[in-house]
């Protein structure tokens, strides 16, 4: 099949590498143009970029895909479908309708829960049991269009969005191609109306850790929100990522008790796993303690 690629982050590679080994003719890949990166903020090409060029694909990054001409561009790619995981610019409607066979779109959650950006640290930091992928066909509303195939999956107790991240991505990967192998059998499925939520972008403001709050709130925050962009609290004025965790026993809210390092909450405590000091690397919490001793009874 001819197919059109469009995807940016690390998410959609493992696509990309998918629809290749199954012998699609990727006629091209879109993605975002390189941003200036690292401390020399250089221009760096997107991880689907590296991964389309070293495959030897054309790879185009338009500012926008609005005007006449890339819409003529796009066209004349005379694509069998689009494939669009993680792209980052919405679609006009001459590039939904320009593919024979339209646009599919590969979501990293069960729809019509966790429409929007960020469906996969919302999952976690919600505590939903469960999420998935599906494969859905694109139209002009945000995430609203029929369901050609899902799959779901358990979230695990202790697991992280970077975790999540890496299975779902690859639950698309397999599921993309069996969209494909199987496109002419399948029936959509329109969304229904009752259970619609919506992921908004995660705002940086929701970071700072409330340890007031019920522990099981903190550590889906915790977890929900590891790696990027990391919840944090501070110690003798160094802000302190928490970046793994699971449920523990607790006291009194905000205080570092040892033997495992944890924090209370406002019920029950955290056990913190993994931590990072601004401007370090990310440590185990035993490794983390040698070099940043948080004393028993420190109140955060």
């Amino acid at each position: 099949m001819r197919v059109v690629f469009m995807g940016t982050p690390d998410f959609s590679v493992p696509v990309l590498e998918a629809l290749v080994t199954a012998g699609h003719d990727v006629a091209c890949v879109y993605c975002q143009p390189p941003r200036p990166a690292g401390r020399g903020k250089k221009e760096r090409p997107s991880p689907v970029e590296a991964r389309a060029r070293a495959l030897g694909l054309d790879v185009r990054h338009p500012v926008s895909l609005k005007t006449a001409e890339a819409q003529a561009e796009f066209a004349a790619l005379n694509a069998d479908v689009a494939v669009v995981v993680a792209f980052g610019l919405i679609l006009p409607q001459a590039i939904l309708d320009a593919p024979a066979r339209g646009c599919l779109n590969i979501h990293a959650s069960l729809l019509p829960r966790w429409r929007g950006a960020a469906p996969i640290h919302r999952a976690i930091m919600a505590g939903d049991a469960e999420t998935g992928v599906c494969i859905m066909q694109m139209e002009a509303g945000l995430d609203t269009g029929p369901v050609l195939l899902r799959e779901a999956t358990a979230i695990g107790a202790e697991e992280t969005t970077a975790q999540l991240h890496d299975r779902l991505s690859d639950m698309g990967a397999a599921l993309i191609c069996r969209a494909l192998a199987s496109l002419g059998d399948l029936t959509p499925e329109r969304q229904p109306e009752a259970g619609v939520t919506y992921a908004a972008k995660i705002d940086k403001a929701e970071a700072r850790i409330d340890w007031t709050r019920p522990a099981v709130e903190v550590d889906r925050l915790i977890r929900g929100l590891s790696p990027f962009p990391g919840a944090w609290t501070e110690h003798d004025g160094t802000r302190i990522k928490m970046l793994a965790s699971r449920l523990h026993e607790g006291g009194e809210a905000g205080t570092v008790l040892h033997d495992p390092l944890r924090v209370t909450c406002g019920d029950g405590a955290v056990e913190l796993i993994r931590l990072q000091r601004a401007g370090k690397g990310a440590q185990d919490a035993g490794e983390f303690l040698r070099g940043w001793p948080l004393a028993p009874g420190t109140q955060l």
